[in-house]
C-alpha cells in the first residue's frame, strides 16, 4: 500500500530537532551509532519515533500514578491522530510522522501498555509472556520503522517485529542485575525454577552463579533464534535502509556474544560492546546492500507475540489487496533474485565515511581532552 498522506498537524513553532537528537544519543548508543547509517529520509522520522518513545517511557516510569500518567498520554495519542498534537516536540513531531506514513493506532497503544506493564511490575513466568512484553517496548517500533522505510509487506513486517524482540530480549539479559537492583525481573520465572532459583527470594539479593548464567544463555539462544529470522526481514527493505538495520541487529547480537564469552554474568558487571567493535560491524553491515530476498522468509510463521502488530498494519485503510501485491512482489524478487528496492538517495560510500569521520572526530577530541590537562601540568 502507498503511505497516506493525510494533511500536515497543525504546529506550534519550530521543533527543537538537536534535543530529539540528544535523546536518542543518550538513550540508546547502539541504536543511535546504527541510526547514522540511515539515509535522511527515515532518520528524521526515527529519530521523531525515539524521542516520543523515551519521554513517553519516562512520563509512566517516574510519574507518581502511573495510571494518571497513562490517561494523559491516551489522551496525547488522541490529539496526535486527530492532528491536533500538544506542544511537546516529541508530539508534534511523531504526529508529522504518524499522518504522513499511516502509522497504525495500535502500534502506539501496545509500546504505552508495555510502559505501564513496567510501572506495574508485572511478572513474567514464561518466555511467551516476556516475548508479548518484548512486542509492545521493541516490536511496535519495529513496526512502526519499517512502514517508515516504505516496506508494507506483511511477512517483512512481521520479521521487523520479531528483530525488536529479539533486540530486547538481548537487552534484558544485558541488564539483569540493573534491573534487579530496581526490583525488576524479566527473566522467565519457570526457567528460574527449573534451575533451581527461587525468584523472589533471589530478587532480595541478586548474586550471580552458575544456575544463573544458563538461565541467560538459554535467553540469549531465544533471541539469536529471532535475530535469524530477522535477516529475511533485511533482505526485504530498500536497499538504502538495509545497512542500518543489519548493524543494529549484528551491534545486538554482539551484546549477547560479549557477555557469553564473560561466563553470562551481567549481574556484577555491565556488557558494553567497543565502539571499535561497533565500527567493524557496521561496515560489515554494508553488505546487506547486496541482500536479495530469500525464498525461506516466505515459510516462516509469524511469531505469535507480534501477530496483533502485523494484524494492526494489515487492516489499514486499502491495505487488503497491498498487502497480497506486497507479498506477490516479495516472491517474485525471491525467485528472480533481485530486489524491487529503489535506489539510495546517497551513496552508501558516503554515509559509512561519514560515520567513520564522526568517530575518528570524536576520538580525537577525547584524546585531546586526556592531554590537555596533563600538558598544564608540565607548563606551571
Amino acid at each position: 500500500m502507498t503511505p497516506q498522506h493525510h494533511q500536515t498537524p497543525a504546529g506550534n513553532g519550530a521543533l527543537d530537532v538537536p534535543a530529539l537528537r540528544r535523546l536518542m544519543r543518550g538513550g540508546s548508543k547502539s541504536f543511535f551509532a546504527a541510526s547514522l547509517l540511515l539515509p535522511t529520509r527515515v532518520r528524521g522520522p526515527a529519530t521523531a519515533l525515539y524521542a516520543y518513545c523515551r519521554l513517553a517511557d519516562d512520563a509512566i516510569d517516574e510519574g507518581e500514578d502511573p495510571q494518571a500518567a497513562m490517561r494523559d498520554l491516551q489522551q496525547r495519542l488522541d490529539l496526535i491522530y486527530a492532528g491536533r498534537p500538544g506542544p511537546a516536540d516529541a508530539d508534534r513531531a511523531v504526529a508529522a510522522v504518524v499522518h504522513h506514513h499511516a502509522l497504525p493506532r495500535a502500534v502506539f497503544d501496545g509500546l504505552l501498555d508495555g510502559f505501564l506493564w513496567d510501572a506495574q511490575g508485572r511478572r513474567y513466568d514464561t518466555l511467551a509472556e516476556v516475548q508479548a512484553y518484548g512486542a509492545r517496548v521493541a516490536g511496535t517500533v519495529g513496526a512502526a520503522m519499517a512502514l517508515i522505510m516504505g516496506t508494507r509487506c506483511p511477512r517483512a513486517v512481521a520479521r521487523a517485529c520479531e528483530l525488536g524482540v529479539a533486540m530486547q530480549l538481548t537487552n534484558i539479559a544485558r541488564d539483569v542485575g540493573e534491573d534487579a537492583r530496581n526490583g525488576r525481573l524479566y527473566l522467565p520465572r519457570r526457567w528460574l525454577a527449573e534451575a533451581g532459583i527461587d525468584a523472589d527470594a533471589w530478587l532480595r539479593q541478586p548474586v550471580f552463579d552458575a544456575r544463573l548464567g544458563t538461565v541467560v544463555q538459554r535467553l540469549l539462544q531465544a533471541a539469536d533464534t529471532l535475530y535469524r529470522r530477522a535477516e529475511h526481514g533485511i533482505a526485504a527493505l530498500p536497499r538504502d535502509c538495509r545497512p542500518a538495520i543489519r548493524a543494529a541487529r549484528l551491534v545486538y547480537a554482539e551484546i549477547g556474544t560479549q557477555l557469553l564469552r564473560e561466563g553470562g554474568d551481567s549481574v556484577s558487571r555491565r556488557v558494553v560492546v567497543s565502539k571499535h567493535r561497533k565500527l567493524a560491524l557496521m561496515a560489515r553491515a554494508t553488505g546487506a546492500m547486496l541482500l536479495t530476498p530469500g525464498r525461506a522468509g516466505t515459510t516462516l510463521p509469524v511469531l505469535p507475540a507480534v501477530r496483533f502488530l502485523v494484524d494492526a498494519t494489515a487492516q489499514l485503510p486499502g491495505a487488503g489487496a497491498a498487502s497480497v501485491a506486497a507479498n506477490a512482489a516479495w516472491d517474485a524478487a525471491s525467485v528472480a533474485n533481485r530486489s524491487p528496492a529503489r535506489p539510495p538517495e546517497r551513496t552508501l560510500n558516503e554515509r559509512v565515511h561519514w560515520v567513520f569521520d564522526l568517530f575518528e572526530r570524536q576520538a580525537a577530541l577525547r584524546l585531546e581532552a586526556r592531554q590537555r590537562p596533563a600538558q598544564s601540568r608540565l607548563t606551571t
